[in-house]
């Protein structure tokens, strides 16, 4: 019995070390895919992609503007898809990727964007918040909180 108690957190402990480094992988593999999807969603974001938007934006999106206007998912398309908002460039300064829980990653940092609204040209520094969240089988971008950040 003792050698049974003695032998079983041994080889619970060989276990975890040894399925430790899959775990990491398994990680990984979602951060780069998150990292994928939010590439693309930029790149669509810039263009203006009415498609690419849909497939990307969640049904149920929120994206809160460093200005306070709050957007659904069909305001937020037809805006950047009319061009009524334009992002000319969208830099980031820091970009981190963080897995929250099981189908949720959180996207945060520092970007630098150039809009055009209204023909008026803004540059803005902003902090962010993004939230990703697995909905069948695919990545799809949830919500969106921003502020200005003070020259």
């Amino acid at each position: 019995m003792i050698t049974r108690m003695t032998k079983s957190p041994r080889l619970l402990l060989l276990l975890a070390l040894l399925l430790a480094p899959l775990a990491a992988a398994a990680d990984q593999a979602t951060l780069d895919a998150v990292r994928q999807a939010d590439d693309a969603r930029v790149v669509a974001t810039k263009a203006g992609d009415r498609a690419a938007l849909e497939a990307i934006f969640s049904d149920g999106l929120h994206y809160a503007h460093s200005s306070g206007t709050i957007n659904d998912k069909k305001q937020y398309v037809a805006a950047l898809a009319a061009g009524e908002t334009k992002y000319d460039s969208i830099t980031f300064e820091d970009r981190k990727f963080t897995e929250a829980g099981p189908g949720v990653v959180l996207v945060t940092g520092r970007e630098i964007l150039v809009e055009s609204k209204a023909g008026k040209t803004d540059t803005l520094r902003l902090n962010f918040l993004g939230v990703w969240r697995l909905e069948n089988g695919a990545w799809r971008f949830l919500a969106w909180q921003s502020n200005r950040l003070t020259p």
